[in-house]
């Protein structure tokens, strides 16, 4: 909080008291402390001389010209020029004076006495403010409701964030300690709060000093800083705040920017620099068809294409609630009376091709699939319907309506897959690299793994758990994934949609794979529920410890895009599909898994690409 105008004059008079007292005080050091010759008519002029130049230049230059945050630098800096300025015209007044006499007259003062009274001006008027900041600070830190943190980061962003939390009145968090990694900054001190170790001595620094939270003070914080941070601040039971990006952030960091940290933070993921110009002239004034709009990703794919102005946004789904929801998030209303509304099943092949014959879509991105991987298992069958059968029925409606670009909405499972999931998304795969070998349009397939918060993921399971009490299930404590927030995905499945090659499999980039047990426990622990246990359940069938995102014979080739590589695949015949239906659950399962692993050689990409 800044200083308004009366308090600006009244230090003004504050400091001018200051050099008018100084005065006196550096002749009686000048004299060895004899008080008789410490006030005199020389020393009460030359007093009264400082104190009307140093307001002069005060209220011309600063400090008293503008408000400031009291004993900030900018103060300190006008102050010290202030007084530097009176004391060099001070003394140029004795020495002229002193010059036309041999001995020191009774009206002016010996050389030495305005430097000394300038250096012991400008100590007193520093010490004034800080006191008078300490004791702000200290009612603040009797207030209840101020909660004492340790801040880890004692760069840039965790300097201006101590010094906002000390200077703002109305900021809840006092700082007590830093912690930084750094062996530089072992002694630094910022506004009165010492660095008192390293992360690994976070308990013990909060222990000591009695903190309530930690606050990560950097706002380029990674995932693995954020975890390492997360957990050592669960063993201590300390709840963790964190800077936004910042980019996030207008202005310099304050406490109001502080938030709780949330499984985003634990993932990592980075914002996506999109080739907006590309996309948009794939969408822009064109009729777009969403197949399976309904879901999770169908949804916000609806949602960023229509952001790009297509002509139509045309959206099919066989679940009439989902379609309404969609339709609601787009329109603000859930009416369905549009024709863009479409009720279909993707394994109904006369009416999904009635529906591309009638819309006549110049791009579709298929999206509709079963996906739920221990279901899959027991029911093979259901897979080469939706994810095989489904998946053909649209690729041959699209080849029919000469839509110019379809997308086929892959996953990760389906490199070296061992599942009934992958086995399927794998041959949907290959059929679509084999349109694009046949048809006039461009075919591609867009790869990338788990999805957070989509509809069935682990995150909505374990947070079901745990309002239940628990316990939490997981398969395996060494069990891993790719994961990747729903925006991130569709923006990047927009992006590969606009630079794919025809009959490319277009991989996204989804970083590091994150442990199954890292992601249960960090929601546990956003929880606040203690006594919910987590417990191993063993690997199912068809489950891998880890997923890859390239199989062993795909050679990726770089794009113009870091973050979308590509690959080719082996394109499979419709006349496989059709000549050959699987007449129970074991010979689709059966057939699923030998034609997805028929590619004993590897298919190279359209080279490198960026």
């Amino acid at each position: 909080m800044r200083d308004q105008h009366p308090y600006r004059l009244a230090w003004a008079a504050v400091d001018a008291v200051i050099w008018f007292a100084a005065v006196p005080l550096a002749q009686w050091l000048r004299y060895d402390f004899a008080a008789a010759k410490a006030i005199t008519t020389g020393s009460v002029l030359c007093g009264l001389l400082c104190a009307l130049v140093h307001l002069g230049f005060g209220l011309a230059l600063g400090p008293y010209t503008i408000s400031h945050l009291r004993a900030s630098f900018e103060e300190v800096l006008d102050l010290a020029r202030a007084v530097v300025l009176t004391t060099v015209v001070v003394l140029t007044v004795v020495l002229v004076a002193g010059a036309t006499s041999a001995v020191v007259p009774p009206t002016t003062v010996p050389r030495s006495v305005p430097l000394v009274a300038g250096a012991f001006s400008v100590g007193i008027m520093l010490a004034a403010r800080m006191a008078v900041r300490a004791v702000r600070v200290a009612r603040r830190g009797g207030r209840t409701d101020v909660r004492r943190v340790v801040v880890f980061g004692a760069g840039e962003g965790g300097r201006q964030l101590v010094r906002a939390m000390l200077r703002d009145p109305q900021s809840t968090y006092r700082p007590v300690a830093l912690i930084d990694d750094s062996p530089r900054k072992a002694r630094l001190t910022i506004e009165g709060v010492r660095v008192r170790g390293s992360r690994a001595d976070l308990a013990r620094v909060a222990a000591r000093y009695d903190a309530d939270a930690l606050v990560v003070a950097v706002p380029s914080a990674d995932a693995g800083l954020l975890r390492d941070l997360s957990e050592r601040a669960a063993a201590c039971d300390l709840p963790v705040l964190v800077l936004p990006a910042v980019q996030d952030i207008i202005g310099p960091p304050t406490s109001r920017d502080l938030r709780d940290v949330n499984l985003e933070d634990i993932l990592g993921r980075r914002p996506i620099d999109l080739d907006a110009t590309a996309i948009a002239e794939s969408i822009v004034g064109r009729r777009v068809l969403v197949t399976g709009a309904g879901g999770s990703i169908g949804s916000e794919l609806c949602r960023q294409i229509a952001r790009f102005s297509p002509e139509r946004l045309i959206l099919l789904d066989r679940d009439e609630s989902a379609l309404q929801e969609v339709q609601l998030s787009l329109t603000g209303h859930g009416l369905l009376d549009s024709d863009d509304i479409v009720l279909a099943d993707i394994r109904d092949v006369r009416t999904i091709e009635g529906v591309l014959e009638r819309t006549r879509p110049d791009v579709v991105f298929h999206a509709a699939a079963l996906k739920h991987l221990p279901l899959l298992e027991r029911y093979p069958h259901e897979a080469w319907l939706t994810n095989v059968l489904g998946t053909l029925n649209v690729l041959t409606a699209c080849q029919r309506a000469g839509v110019g670009t379809v997308v086929n909405i892959s996953t990760d499972k389906a490199a070296d897959p061992t599942c009934v999931l992958g086995y399927s998304k794998r041959v949907a795969e290959r059929l679509t690299a084999s349109f694009a070998a046949t048809g006039t349009g461009r075919y591609v397939s867009v790869r990338f793994g788990n999805v957070l918060g989509s509809r069935g993921s682990v995150i909505h399971a374990f947070t079901a758990q745990i309002q239940a009490g628990g316990p939490v299930t997981v398969t395996h404590p060494e069990v891993e994934r790719f994961f990747m927030l729903i925006p991130e995905a569709c923006q990047l499945v927009l992006q590969a949609s606009a630079m794919g090659g025809d009959g490319e499999v277009m991989v996204l980039d989804m970083g590091r794979p994150m442990r199954i047990l890292d992601v249960a426990r960090t929601l546990v622990r956003r929880s606040g529920r203690h006594d919910v246990r987590i417990v191993f359940t063993g690997l199912r069938p068809g489950e891998k410890l880890g997923e890859d995102l390239f199989s062993t014979t795909e050679d990726a080739a770089l794009t113009s895009h870091p973050l979308v590589s590509a690959v080719g695949v082996p394109p499979l015949a419709p006349a496989a599909v059709h000549g050959t239906p699987p007449a129970s659950a074991q010979e689709a399962g059966a057939w699923m898994r030998q034609v997805a692993r028929d590619h004993d050689v590897p298919v190279p990409a359209a080279g490198n690409r960026g």
